[in-house]
């Protein structure tokens, strides 16, 4: 399955999820009922703006925006969401 993400698309986090920052690991994690995936580096950035209000658009700009020297980000936001959406992390609105 071809996953398209679109600059207009806005996304949640998936039902029973929940992101936090997590202390003991030093990252960002993502808790869900089957366990817990532990957000290195841009991918913690990219899903705590994931908020069901935002657009694609703006996340990628509000990082582009913080991380002006990251050459090549927004292919890497564009990329992170897919797999978040791949694994059912989040959610389409």
């Amino acid at each position: 399955m071809e996953i398209n993400i679109l600059h207009s698309d806005i996304y949640a986090l998936a039902f029973h999820h929940r992101f936090q920052w997590e202390e003991a690991q030093q990252s960002y994690v993502i808790l869900f009922p089957e366990g817990m995936v532990k957000l290195h580096g841009g991918a913690g950035e990219v899903i705590k703006r994931v908020d069901g209000k935002a657009t694609v658009g703006d996340i990628v700009a509000e990082l582009k925006a913080a991380f002006p020297d990251a050459v090549g980000i927004e292919a890497d936001i564009i990329g992170m969401f897919e797999m978040a959406y791949g694994k059912a992390w989040i959610r389409k609105v």
